[in-house]
């Protein structure tokens, strides 16, 4: 779970310092359009769905005008019936597994992108069914670690809420819970002074594959490559990465 979750503590970065801020803007607008569509309609206190996109969507600093051009496009236009959730499943260097979850108006299309990026990236796609069974889907939260952060006292609070898990490294608290749990563990831990620095449901591998230099940085790669397609919403892997190798591509 560490060099999951330091992973994906370098996409948050990412977005915010490369540029990127306007994709992944992008990608909550489809989130929250498709979740408004298929989660129980626009209105989020009865889709958890849809409340779950909306807070990664403020978590992210996602402008209100864009959250509420998604909202609409799923109640009122045409296009918005056209996207599709779809999963893909595969492997990096090193057999490692990789799931990805897309968002797509068109899946010939995506699957090509896809089957084109594990190919540059030294990895493989796979058959449905193939890598599915090492993931579990949990509620994560991240707190950032810093002076004011107690980690032991921060995952007491979470764990009276109802979480089921915590993990602590140098740089973060990663609390897991039900995903149904997710929303009052959070409340729990904002009431308490701490701030999640981000709030979502995930895919959790139940087991970890540990990867030299040079297969942990191609794959890295390959993760940062599947997730610049425009139709990924989300990458998941069970890589367990030198912390040499993720301070390297990080920087």
């Amino acid at each position: 779970m560490a060099g999951h979750s330091k992973w994906k503590q370098i996409k948050r970065q990412k977005a915010i310092d490369d540029g990127r801020r306007g994709a992944l803007f992008t990608k909550l607008g489809r989130e929250i359009t498709v979740a408004a569509r298929t989660g129980g309609g626009p209105d989020p206190d009865g889709n958890a769905r849809l409340r779950l996109a909306l807070l990664k969507a403020r978590e992210s600093n996602m402008p209100f005008d864009i959250i509420d051009r998604a909202i609409k496009k799923a109640v009122g236009e045409s296009d918005a019936s056209q996207l599709d959730d779809v999963v893909y499943e595969g492997y990096a260097p090193g057999a490692a597994a990789i799931l990805v979850e897309a968002v797509t108006d068109n899946r010939n299309r995506t699957v090509s992108d896809i089957r084109v990026a594990f190919s540059r990236g030294g990895g493989r796609i796979g058959e449905t069914g193939s890598v599915a069974w090492v993931f579990t889907t949990r509620g994560v939260i991240s707190l950032n670690r810093d002076a004011e952060v107690d980690a032991e006292a921060a995952a007491l609070v979470a764990i009276d809420a109802g979480a089921e898990d915590f993990s602590v490294d140098d740089d973060a608290v990663t609390i897991l819970t039900k995903p149904e749990e997710l929303e009052a563990v959070r409340k729990a831990l904002v009431d308490a002074g701490y701030e999640p620095a981000a709030s979502e449901v995930e895919k959790v591998p139940s087991t970890t594959v540990p990867l030299g230099e040079d297969e942990a940085l191609q794959t890295l790669k390959l993760l940062d490559r599947l997730e610049d397609l425009d139709d990924v919403q989300r990458v998941y892997t069970n890589a367990d990465f030198p912390d040499a190798v993720i301070a390297a591509f990080g920087s």
